[in-house]
């Protein structure tokens, strides 16, 4: 969230933590704008912030090519906050995972590309709502060339990834490039907080002992997502020098 209260103090630290695979969550809605409210009026409230209706949103993107050009360059503001950290670009998600709109994914795509985007999150889980409508996000992104999760484990318990569903997520994920989903962080209310989460408890789930070990038990390669991009790049690099 590059226009978060908190990002200037989240960048100091993830400078300091070079292993840190980090990425760009974009803000589309419900959040603070990059640009100015004036240079996307469509896109925000009589109090300056993005809209909240995602819904009517959605819907009126489809039919208003001005809102689309608004939105476009928010996203590419974003991006271009983002470069300005210097932190390498793992990967790219949205609020409310507001980038399966498949007008939004395609600005995402086409905005990314020109810095360096390589990964995007599917929010496809296994049995969950989302992953139906995750055809058309996936196709998209196939065909952009960008790595994306075979699975994400946890949103169906969004805000509530306790310990006990963190080993569980990790004794039975599918097999691939599979992502655990979580919401980390030292306090359970702060500015934005999502109520109901129990952000202490998921970031204590991370670093549990237990849950440490099952990682281990399962050896599975873990990283970010640009780990996953690097390898399949150096085996299709591998396969055209032996073809």
């Amino acid at each position: 969230m590059v226009s978060g209260a908190a990002a200037d103090r989240a960048v100091a630290l993830a400078r300091k933590l070079p292993d840190l695979r980090v990425g760009l969550h974009l803000v589309l809605l419900e959040g603070r704008p990059t640009l100015r409210p004036q240079q996307i009026p469509d896109l925000v409230g009589a109090n300056g912030m993005l809209r909240a209706d995602m819904v009517r949103l959605a819907f009126e993107l489809a039919g208003r090519p001005d809102m689309r050009r608004q939105l476009q360059r928010e996203i590419a503001a974003q991006f271009a906050a983002f470069a300005r950290t210097g932190l390498p670009l793992d990967h790219v998600n949205a609020h409310k995972h507001f980038h399966m709109h498949p007008i939004v994914a395609a600005q995402v795509i086409e905005v990314g590309r020109h810095f360096g985007m390589r990964a995007l999150r599917v929010p496809r889980e296994p049995g969950h709502v989302m992953a139906r409508g995750c055809a058309v996000l996936a196709a998209q992104a196939r065909r952009a060339g960008l790595v994306t999760p075979d699975a994400v484990v946890g949103l169906r318990w969004s805000g509530k990834m306790t310990r006990d569903r963190v080993l569980s997520a990790i004794e039975t994920a599918p097999s691939g490039f599979v992502e655990i989903y979580s919401h980390p962080a030292t306090a359970d209310r702060f500015t934005g907080h999502a109520r109901g989460y129990r952000y202490r408890d998921e970031l204590a789930a991370l670093i549990d002992p237990e849950v440490v070990a099952a990682v281990r038990r399962s050896r599975r390669p873990t990283g970010g997502y640009a780990d996953v991009a690097s390898a399949r790049a150096r085996l299709s690099a591998a396969g055209n020098r032996r073809a």
